[in-house]
C-alpha cells in the first residue's frame, strides 16, 4: 500500500550492489562457441569479459564453471581466464550446473543471494541452473548479452522461460553501472571507464571524446 510518508530517497533492494551479488560464468568455452548461432560470437566474448572486469572492479564474486573441458569443449576462454588468473574453474560433466556440489558450494560460499548469471547455451547450460537456482529461494539476474544460444529462437525462448519463472534478464552494461550507480563514487570511477572504453562500443568512444574535450573527470 502507497503511503507517500515513507517516500524518501533511497535505492531498490532489487537493486545489484558490490555486497549483495555473486557473478556466476558458466561453459565459455571453444566448443560451445562454435555453435552458438544466436548472434555474433565475437560480441558475446566482448560482454562476457566486460562483465567479469566489473566484477574484479567491484570485487564480486566470481565463480567460473567449465564442461568437459578436457574430452570435448575446451578449456575456458582465454580472455575470460585472464580477468581471474589465480581462479581454477570448476568442471563438471552434468548439463545442469547446479547438480554439481562443488559448484552449488562455491556458490553458496559466497554468502550472497543474487546471482549474475551468464554462459553457453542459453537453452541448455543456463536455463537449467537458473531454473534450478530459483526454486532454492536465489535471486537470478540472466546477462543476455554475455550469454548466447544455438540459434536466435533457443536463446530467446530459453530467456521467456526463465523470465518466466522470475529470473530478470540484464545486459552487462547495465551491471557493470548499476554497480557504480553515482558517478562521485571514485574508488571505483577510473576502473569503470577503463572498463567501458575498452568494451563498451560507441558509448566508450563518447567516453574518450568528452574525457579529451571536458577532461578527465567526464561523468560516464
Amino acid at each position: 500500500m502507497f503511503d507517500i510518508t515513507q517516500v524518501h530517497a533511497a535505492p531498490s533492494a532489487d537493486l545489484l550492489t558490490p555486497d549483495n551479488c555473486v557473478m556466476l560464468f558458466i561453459d565459455h568455452q571453444p566448443q560451445m562457441f562454435f555453435g552458438t548461432g544466436s548472434g555474433d560470437r565475437g560480441a558475446v566474448i566482448n560482454s562476457t569479459v566486460g562483465l567479469a572486469k566489473a566484477a574484479r572492479a567491484f570485487d564480486v564474486p566470481a565463480v567460473l564453471t567449465t564442461v568437459a573441458a578436457e574430452s570435448f569443449s575446451g578449456p575456458l576462454l582465454p580472455r575470460l581466464a585472464a580477468v581471474f588468473p589465480e581462479q581454477k574453474p570448476v568442471d563438471r560433466t552434468s548439463m545442469n550446473a547446479w547438480e554439481d556440489d562443488a559448484l552449488v558450494e562455491a556458490v553458496r560460499a559466497t554468502g550472497r543471494r543474487k546471482i549474475v548469471l551468464s554462459g553457453l547455451w542459453t537453452e541448455v547450460c543456463l536455463v537449467l541452473p537458473a531454473l534450478s537456482a530459483l526454486e532454492q529461494g536465489y535471486e537470478v539476474y540472466v546477462v543476455t548479452d554475455a550469454s548466447g544460444g544455438v540459434s536466435p529462437a533457443a536463446h530467446e525462448h530459453a530467456l521467456q522461460r526463465m523470465i518466466a519463472a522470475g529470473a530478470v534478464p540484464v545486459t552487462w552494461v547495465q551491471v557493470l553501472l548499476e554497480l557504480q550507480r553515482d558517478w562521485a563514487r571514485q574508488e571505483t570511477y577510473g576502473a569503470v571507464m577503463d572498463i567501458v572504453k575498452e568494451h563498451a562500443g560507441a558509448y566508450g568512444l563518447g567516453v574518450v571524446y568528452a574525457q579529451s574535450v571536458i577532461g578527465a573527470h567526464a561523468a560516464g
